[in-house]
């Protein structure tokens, strides 16, 4: 098998435990989006203001608006309208109600720890070289809450609703991204492997589901077994939208968790780039929030890095060189108010709707919405800077 030299020693070891996952990880590195990135091969070949219109039509309209747009496109969107039999809507009610209803502490463990981690990854290769973190922290921090509110709301993954369109969106950005860099000098194949490789599109979702649920547990969540296996299959359905590898992509929470634990072990040690995105989406976050006093927004990152750190745990927060500081009931005191907070909504008369009211506000607030809707202007360059800022 041939192995970027980054993941020999991590994939060595984890072949210890799980030969078959460890393998089936590494040889995923290699690999990107066969589908996507063939539409993206064939793109190139045309003006990127045909391009943009393309994949609004695609997305919008459909296959059948695309009358003089290249075959992979039509067929690439009439694949992804086909809807899994596996994955029905109506059944996965009760993973939408426990988004929503309990959105602060799902949010706080997507930033808090499940992010962070996942830029504990090479992953964090692709986002340092481009600055699509670095220097856009707070867009893409937004974005990825909009991601996860809309594919969330009921019916958000059904094709045209809007979870199910930033999911491809997602797609087919991380396909020209991918393009991008493998032509750049910048990336290192050989010892990198593939850009947005197959392996940490899939990680992400084991990350983004999995261990979110378990992160948010951390803070004080709980979930009914009905709660986390919606949770999970709306995840599978996302995840298959975002082009997951078939043999990658997770059927339940075992099979997530397994997935992050052998992709954990096969990762490298994490570099300067990992220290870097960890920081800056940790100080995005309060520009986010809307906060605006200097002080304010210092007070609120420290308090972000107290919670990572006691979610993450203190090996990994001193690797990520994060402030070094006591988390010793920093979990429990949360836990205590969350808990407390929604016990006392179902006695105080109006209390639970006035609740759900100002979270659901909140929701909106820290997202990326425009009244122009949904951008599908790709990147055209490697570094982020050199594109224009269009809403998204």
């Amino acid at each position: 098998m041939d192995v970027p030299t980054a993941y020999a020693d991590g994939w060595a070891r984890a072949r210890v435990g799980d030969k078959a996952g460890a393998d089936r990880y590494v040889r995923h590195t290699t690999v990107g989006d066969p589908q996507a990135d063939a539409v993206m091969e064939v793109l190139a070949r045309f003006p990127e203001m045909a391009v943009s219109r393309w994949l609004q039509l695609g997305v919008e309209s459909g296959p059948e608006a695309l009358t003089d747009a290249p075959d992979e496109l039509r067929a690439f969107f009439s694949d992804s309208r086909h809807v899994p039999e596996w994955f029905d809507s109506s059944k996965v009610v009760a993973g939408n109600r426990a988004f929503f209803a309990h959105s602060e502490m799902i949010l706080g463990a997507f930033v808090a720890a499940v992010l962070i981690e996942g830029f504990t990854t090479l992953i964090s290769k692709s986002f340092s070289i481009t600055g699509r973190l670095v220097d856009q922290g707070v867009r893409r921090l937004q974005q990825n809450n909009r991601h996860l509110v809309e594919i969330f709301l009921p019916g958000g993954l059904e094709p045209g609703a809007d979870g199910w369109k930033l999911s491809v969106r997602i797609r087919l950005m991380h396909a020209r991204v991918r393009r991008l860099l493998l032509a750049s000098p910048e990336w290192d194949a050989a010892a990198w492997g593939v850009p947005l490789s197959a392996a940490h599109t899939a990680l992400a979702t084991s990350l983004f589901s999995a261990v979110l649920l378990r992160r948010a547990e951390a803070l004080g969540v709980i979930f009914t077994l009905s709660e986390r296996d919606a949770f999970m299959s709306i995840w599978r359905r996302s995840a298959q939208l975002m082009g997951v590898a078939p043999e990658l992509l997770i059927r339940d929470e075992t099979e997530a968790w397994r997935l992050y634990e052998v992709g954990m072990r096969c990762e490298p040690p994490l570099g300067v780039e990992s220290v870097q995105l960890a920081h800056a989406l940790i100080h995005s976050a309060p520009v986010v929030s809307g906060i605006t006093q200097p002080a304010e927004r210092q007070a609120l990152a420290s308090l972000i890095f107290k919670v990572s750190r006691a979610l993450i745990g203190d090996s990994l927060a001193d690797q990520l060189q994060f402030p070094a500081q006591s988390t010793r009931g920093v979990l429990w005191s949360l836990r205590w108010k969350y808990r407390t907070a929604r016990v006392l909504s179902r006695w105080v008369p109006g209390m639970a709707d006035r609740r759900r009211h100002k979270h659901f506000g909140r929701l909106l607030d820290v997202s990326l919405y425009s009244e122009r809707g949904i951008s599908y202007q790709l990147a055209q360059h490697v570094h982020a800077e050199q594109d224009p800022v269009v809403p998204r």
